[in-house]
């Protein structure tokens, strides 16, 4: 009698759960398009196709199992991605890539190579055990799972960005949307002056990235907050009055980079002329384009929604006043994450996703950038595996972001968890909220 296999460790189970997460993004994509770059800041998507398994490969050899060489030339060209600061783009050709069936071929080998020591390796209880290398095995595997689930969204927001003739498009969902905001959508909250924690301590045996550990206690003084995400009916506004026309509502680098890029609005946003006022302006969703849903968040830039705050009269708020305003908020209990749709929903479509102070949906439906140079936490230590994955971008050209977005993994919702992007990256689903000072309140 034949008994049924043994379950997977619960990591490895997650691992091979995320491999079905992304070889269903690469299923949208028509083949003849996979040597498409559709953000000249990333690399074409076929890389992609072999990153994800050249990662798991080079993390796991020699470190966790010992896994035989069979095409070092492919494990180094899929090594890591890119992230070009001030231009620099990319400039190669799909002709400089190996074949789609070369790239498929290596990466089935070694996934097929990986799972069989990955079998072993729960066979004999290694990974789970009690002990400094069941420390470092979890970790490892946790590593693979949420660097797998990070590029689930970044393979999101690129595909996102090509074509509708390019994807295959049978997977369109109903909107949620309303015909208009309603009030309630402008109003803040107060939230009173306190302390809050950025970071978490690494007694606290939970599995992090390197740039989450390193507790920071904060005294936030007041301050006001918007109830829900800036949405794209008061977004429009901001363009409407000619927002995108005056320089003193940016930067000086900021508006050199909007002038010299023609930025006029938001990436995903076009206008159509001859039409209504509630119908010129449209959005680009995953499969399709649709008159602009005004109670969605609006995704833009740091350098957009800056300028946005500054003719609000406001500012992003730091990531101390961001994690301040989550006092409380059930951060896993509802809202639009962990793939549950391809595009966002109302700002306000979770009242129960809401922190102690009144703040609504700060934990999915998109990410918020926060007025914070990502930088190291106090006691900051590189990953010895992954030395560059967060410290190669302490370089005061990126800023935080938090919270999550309808395609951010549950598991990457936690609290502590830090993203980061240059400030004239458009693409990520990362919208903002604005703050205010108070004062003469406790």
């Amino acid at each position: 009698m034949n008994r049924d296999p043994a379950p997977h460790h619960p990591l490895v189970q997650r691992l091979i759960d995320a491999r079905q997460i992304t070889d269903a993004l690469f299923s949208i994509v028509k083949p003849e398009f996979l040597y498409e770059r559709p953000i000249r800041e990333r690399h074409r998507i076929v890389f992609y196709v072999g990153h994800l398994e050249a990662f798991d490969r080079n993390l796991f050899d020699q470190r966790l199992c010992d896994l035989p060489a069979f095409d070092p030339h492919l494990d180094q060209l899929f090594a890591f991605g890119i992230d070009p600061v001030d231009g620099g783009f990319p400039t190669d050709q799909p002709s400089d890539w190996p074949s789609l069936d070369a790239v498929r071929a290596y990466g089935l080998r070694a996934r097929e190579q990986i799972d069989r020591e990955l079998d072993a390796l729960s066979d004999s209880a290694r990974v789970g055990r009690k002990g400094a290398h069941a420390d470092a095995s979890e970790q490892l595997l946790n590593v693979a799972i949420e660097h797998r689930l990070m590029h689930a969204e970044t393979l999101a927001y690129m595909l996102h960005q090509l074509p509708l003739a390019q994807k295959v498009t049978g997977l369109r969902e109903p909107m949620l949307t309303r015909p208009e905001p309603r009030p309630a959508l402008s109003s803040m909250v107060s939230v009173p002056a306190g302390a809050t924690v950025l970071g978490m301590s690494r007694e606290s045996g939970h599995f992090g990235w390197d740039n989450e550990f390193g507790e920071k206690r904060v005294d936030v003084p007041a301050f006001e907050i918007d109830r829900h995400m800036v949405t794209n009916g008061a977004f429009r506004a901001f363009i409407e009055a000619g927002g995108y026309r005056e320089p003193k509502w940016w930067t000086e680098k900021d508006w050199a980079w909007k002038e010299a890029e023609h930025i006029e609005h938001p990436a995903c946003w076009s206008q159509q002329t001859g039409s209504d006022q509630n119908s010129a302006w449209m959005l680009r969703t995953m499969f399709d384009e649709v008159p602009l849903p005004l109670d969605w968040p609006a995704y833009v830039s740091h350098a957009e929604a800056s300028a946005y705050a500054r003719w609000a009269g406001k500012t992003l708020p730091s990531e101390a006043q961001w994690q301040r305003a989550t006092h409380c908020a059930p951060h896993a209990a509802s809202g639009n994450f962990d793939f549950r749709s391809w595009d966002p929903q109302p700002v306000d479509a979770y009242p129960d996703n809401v922190s102690a102070f009144g703040v609504e949906g700060q934990f999915g439906n998109g990410w918020e950038w926060t007025s914070t140079v990502f930088d190291a936490l106090p006691g900051f230590e590189a990953f010895p595996f992954y030395p560059g994955y967060s410290a190669n971008f302490f370089d005061g050209q990126h800023y935080v972001i938090k919270g999550g977005s309808a395609r951010t993994a549950q598991c990457m919702l936690r609290p502590a968890f830090r993203n980061w992007f240059q400030p004239h990256y458009q693409y990520v689903y990362a919208g903002f909220r604005c703050v205010k000072a108070l004062t003469n309140k406790a």
